[in-house]
């Protein structure tokens, strides 16, 4: 079965990468979230996708220059102003603490392609470990040689390079890093790529999965998963795939 995993959450329909839109992403049908982690002044490990906090919040500034119970002051319900609660920034312990409860799996993006924060692998591991979610959660980046020294410290957790561009024989290079499987961009994910990867026992999960035809087409080969910002529209199209 082709897994359904929420990109930032629900994004479509909440603000990204806050705690109601991975609540909702769950009640929508998701079988796990995909987030993205930054680093705080102070150490801290934080869920947002931006280097920047101008985007998502109603501050302004880089993530990497403020103090984490600064950044917890910022109200990231971004567009969607009419909800009547303030939204934080999580932190990534608050995410994975209510994550252990679930049956979620989660793909961590480590956003340190721009900033290099130092110590971050270590960090998440360390993290993924006490809550004990070293099965369910799978290493993400572009930055190649940051998911490579992952692996390096935690063999148990799976990695699995982000490709923004068509490569050649994708499976084999996701074989030669001691990854199991990529997240390429849709467009570099056809048909014939899905399948040989598949067959040479490597996954496959495209990002970002929003358009219906896409949808199908992915579920039509039995990719194995999808990154979606609407896991609700993808759980539905699943379904009836199902019944069909």
């Amino acid at each position: 079965m082709t897994l359904i995993l929420a990109h930032r959450g629900f994004a479509a329909e909440y603000p990204e990468n806050t705690m109601i839109a991975f609540k909702e992403a769950e009640k929508a049908g998701a079988d796990g979230l995909e987030l993205d982690v930054q680093m705080t002044k102070d150490g801290e490990l934080v869920v947002i996708h931006d280097e920047k906090v101008d985007r998502t919040t109603d501050g302004t500034g880089l993530v990497m220059d403020y103090n984490y119970k600064d950044l917890r002051k910022l109200d990231a319900r971004f567009k969607f102003k009419a909800l009547p609660e303030k939204q934080q920034i999580p932190a990534l312990s608050e995410v994975l603490e209510w994550l252990s409860k679930t049956g979620l799996s989660c793909n961590i993006e480590l956003k340190n392609t721009i900033v290099p924060y130092e110590g971050m692998e270590e960090k998440v591991i360390k993290m993924v470990r006490d809550y004990q979610l070293s099965d369910r959660v799978i290493i993400s980046s572009f930055n190649h040689y940051s998911i490579v020294r992952s692996y390096m410290l935690a063999p148990e957790i799976e990695i699995a390079p982000l490709l923004s561009e068509g490569l050649y024989m994708p499976w084999v290079y996701a074989q030669s890093i001691r990854a199991s499987g990529f997240h390429p961009h849709w467009r570099a994910a056809p048909d014939q790529i899905i399948k040989a990867s598949l067959e040479s026992g490597i996954e496959v999960r495209p990002y970002t999965v929003n358009k219906d035809a896409e949808l199908e087409r992915l579920f039509r080969v039995n990719c194995s998963g999808v990154i979606t910002d609407d896991p609700a529209k993808a759980y539905k199209i699943r379904r009836n795939k199902k019944q069909a």
